[in-house]
């Protein structure tokens, strides 16, 4: 089971379908926002590892996750909610905003709504990435349908289902995870974000993730 999660969804194994799409996704947003190495990134929920692997780097990033990172010269990391940061991110003004699956964790419409405003409002231009709904293997638990099933039935999934990253023996602990997932569609995404392009990331034909993009010069 570790060997095919790593297979398909390890991100830091180079060879696996997460890490071949995370490659094509930044050579997206890099012929998207040609000029990203002069610019000073807002990144809501990223992590610094990300930004230390891409070949070009931002002029500085600031990024605003629950989990605490060190900060380096060119990435300052603050501990705190995404959808109401702390002083010094919220009411500030940056270049671009990244966030990449973040948007479907955040806790039902009232939350995505308050996360778009605030990217919208961050910058004149963003990047905001979520795995597709209706792509036939959730993306989470790599259970076919998952995201169809009643509640109970995907509880169940987590407390057996070992690929993915989601597993656990702990019926709360699946309960929560199950909450805190939720997938959102095209005509969602074009809700939250109606002044972007919902720019569709396919895999074997079909869309595997979509991308709220706003380019404005």
């Amino acid at each position: 089971m570790a060997k095919l999660t790593s297979r398909f969804a390890e991100p830091t194994n180079p060879t696996s379908i997460s890490a071949r799409a995370r490659r094509g996704r930044w050579n997206k947003l890099l012929e998207t926002f040609p000029s990203i190495g002069d610019m000073h990134v807002l990144d809501l929920g990223g992590t610094p590892g990300f930004w230390e692997s891409v070949p070009v780097k931002p002029q500085h990033v600031t990024l605003v996750n629950l989990s605490s990172f060190p900060n380096s010269e060119s990435i300052t990391a603050i501990q705190g909610d995404a959808c109401a940061p702390p002083p010094g991110v919220a009411g500030t003004q940056f270049d671009l905003v990244v966030s990449n699956s973040l948007i479907e964790h955040v806790g039902g419409h009232a939350q995505r709504a308050r996360l778009a405003q605030l990217i919208r409002g961050s910058a004149p231009r963003h990047w905001v990435q979520t795995p597709y709904r209706y792509f036939p293997v959730e993306p989470h638990w790599l259970f076919p349908g998952m995201q169809f099933l009643p509640f109970a039935a995907r509880v169940e999934i987590t407390t057996r289902w070992k690929l993915g990253h989601r597993h656990t023996i702990d019926r709360q602990r699946a309960v929560d995870s199950v909450h805190e997932v939720d997938l959102l569609g095209l005509t969602q995404m074009a809700d939250y974000f109606p002044d972007s392009v919902i720019w569709r990331e396919k895999f074997a034909g079909l869309i595997k993730s979509i991308v709220a993009i706003r380019q404005r010069d």
